[in-house]
């Protein structure tokens, strides 16, 4: 057996870059660190060879004396901390001290700089002692025995790294392709420069500027590198209790995406992969996303350093918190409220239209005629009435503007005996304010309803608005544990195995909180007595095997907990109003009060959108008015 001994300074360093670097994003990530640190306001970087051949980082910082190049380059040497304490209470991005030399450990690395307080203090000449000297950069090799010499530079640091394991070239074998290590680097550019929206960042490969950030606020930063679609479908996010704070944006379930790359997290201004954290965020946005999609956000979490070990990880990309059930349902929660406002606070946000009362839920009577026209010229202003065309059929008096008709619709099978359905309703006319989602003009073809709002014409899926409203009132009811249920007249008879009749009668208790009654009629037949009195609308028959089918695969203890939310989904999607079934004007009417009212209703449970906004200026540009 070898005896122990002690290991040469070069393996020590090239044994903590198999840790700190893996391929050249993770140098770079480093680098960008220390700049930052730095206090850094522009950065400049240069790749060559997707960062294989060179990597090179220019900032405007603090700078490093001449004396502590070398000092900069040795193995847990820091300006950042200096003892437990300052370990404890970590409030700069890179702490240990082992970037540079673990980089310089398997490549070429050059370090370049001038304090900046050389140029502050002294002008264009420097007092070193005895006041004679000019002020300068030096430059260091992290070669052995290597020397610092005069250089050029006005102010800051260059760190240049050429031939990335160019002493190792087992490793180098690893990396992949000059794009794919470009992709990479670029990406970890673009994590950090997120979180430092007041530092301007170019990035440039082979010669040519491939991004090129400047100076902005978070908003603008966010959509320089997600683009303005990602601030168009997103919500702003900014939240406080006590010491925790969440800010960022967070999208829409509808802009979900197939993989998880449109994901940004961050503590304390530190990118960040923490499970505790994407489970909040995954768990947020759990009832609107469909299958396997991927939620889009940046959400930056500020929290007292004392509470967060950022030590755990090689790549600082994992965290610890004192109180991780606290920050989880802090982050949780936040995002959830953000995602399930109602539509009254959050449609047509940036119209930002007056707030309405009660009085102004209905339709109200036609504008007298007489009454002289708003001097405003906007669609958004009052309008002169003008009559019916009369082009439909021919309605009772007061089918549209009755209000007990308006609450027909709430999970009725048929439509109010006194309503003709297709029939076109006056509404009334454009007016400032009003509810986010108008009032009911039409059905297209059995499936869109649409209405008029003071910015335009709104589209709405009437079965995912349906679905989202029954789904929303089945959660609250199971909840309180008040299912509301209706009697049968007919009892609806089905065909069924003999091992759903046995779950059926083994289960009934379940199947009664629930809101179902099941009874067997024989060895091979089920009849159904009882519904939820949201879901009588649907086939009785379908909800019951279905229901038997959950409670056969998953149990009752997974479909009341776990699955319980999948499983009220399901049934409410059985339950929503159909394609192709006719609404009368109140109908359609009630269900857009519904959906105002409805946490997350602007999704379906499958987190497709539920409406959508056509604005006058959109119908004006498609039949090129104005030109």
């Amino acid at each position: 057996m070898t005896a122990i001994q002690r290991l040469p300074d070069l393996l020590i360093s090239q044994i903590a870059a198999g840790e700190v670097v893996d391929r050249p994003a993770s140098a770079l990530k480093e680098l960008l660190e220390n700049a930052l640190d730095a206090c850094s306001s522009t950065i400049q970087i240069q790749l060559e060879e997707g960062g294989v051949k060179l990597i090179r980082v220019s900032d405007d910082g603090a700078g490093i004396a001449r004396d502590e190049l070398a000092l900069a380059l040795t193995r847990h040497a820091t300006s950042k901390i200096g003892s437990l304490e300052d370990l404890e209470r970590v409030g700069t991005l890179g702490f240990r001290g082992e970037a540079l030399a673990s980089v310089a450990g398997v490549a070429r690395v050059t370090l370049t700089s001038r304090r900046r307080t050389a140029i502050d203090d002294h002008g264009e000449r420097g007092k070193h002692g005895d006041g004679s000297a000019a002020a300068h950069a030096w430059r260091l090799s992290a070669e052995p025995g290597a020397a610092a010499e005069p250089a050029a530079l006005l102010a800051g640091t260059v760190v240049e790294m050429r031939d990335l394991y160019y002493n190792t070239p087992a490793r180098r074998k690893f990396l992949k392709s000059d794009a794919t290590e470009f992709a990479h680097c670029a990406e970890a550019v673009k994590r950090i420069a997120l979180a430092h929206p007041e530092v301007a960042f170019t990035l440039s490969h082979n010669g040519r500027v491939s991004l090129h950030l400047k100076k902005s606020d978070a908003r603008g930063r966010v959509g320089a590198i997600l683009g303005d679609d990602f601030l168009a479908e997103s919500r702003p996010l900014d939240v406080r209790a006590g010491a925790l704070r969440v800010t960022g944006f967070c999208a829409l379930p509808a802009y979900s995406r197939a993989r998880n790359d449109a994901q940004y997290c961050y503590v304390n201004g530190r990118f960040v992969r923490d499970k505790l954290l994407l489970h909040a965020l995954r768990e947020a946005y759990q009832d609107q996303l469909h299958g396997s999609r991927y939620p889009a956000y940046c959400v930056f979490l500020t929290i007292d350093p004392a509470t967060v070990d950022v030590n755990v990880h090689p790549q600082k990309t994992e965290v610890r918190f004192r109180d991780a059930r606290a920050v989880h349902q802090f982050v949780f929660h936040a995002v959830q409220r953000l995602l399930g406002s109602p539509l009254a606070t959050t449609a047509s946000a940036a119209a930002q239209p007056a707030p309405w009362t009660e009085q102004s839920r209905w339709p109200q009577g036609p504008t007298d005629p007489s009454a002289p026209a708003s001097g405003e010229s906007s669609y958004g202003a009052r309008l002169p009435y003008q009559g019916s065309l009369h082009v439909g059929e021919p309605r009772p008096p007061g089918t549209a503007g009755s209000a007990n008709a308006y609450l027909a619709f709430v999970g009725t099978a048929q439509p109010p005996a006194d309503s003709l359905p297709g029939t076109l309703a006056d509404p009334p006319a454009p007016e400032t304010g009003g509810p986010p989602l108008g009032y009911a003009l039409a059905q297209l073809h059995g499936v869109y309803i649409l209405a008029q709002n003071s910015q335009g014409l709104v589209v709405v899926d009437m079965h995912a608005a349906h679905e989202r409203i029954l789904y929303e009132k089945l959660k609250l009811a199971l909840a309180d544990q008040q299912v509301a249920t209706q009697a049968l007249l007919i009892p609806a008879v089905f065909s069924a195995a003999a091992v759903d009749v046995a779950t059926a009668e083994e289960h009934a208790d379940a199947l009664q909180q629930l809101g179902f009654e099941l009874a067997p009629l024989g060895p091979r037949q089920l009849a159904v007595r009882r519904v939820p009195a949201l879901l009588q609308g649907a086939d009785p028959a379908s909800l019951a095997r279905s229901l038997l089918g959950e409670l056969r695969e998953h149990g009752v203890s997974q479909l009341l907990t776990a699955r319980r939310n999948e499983f009220l989904a399901s049934m409410a999607c059985h339950g929503a109003v159909r394609a192709r079934r006719l609404l009368s004007i109140a109908e359609m009417n009630a269900l857009l009060r519904q959906m105002e009212e409805t946490e997350r209703g602007d999704q379906c449970n499958h987190g497709r959108p539920t409406w959508t906004q056509l604005s006058m200026a959109e119908l004006d540009r498609h039949f090129l008015r104005g030109r």
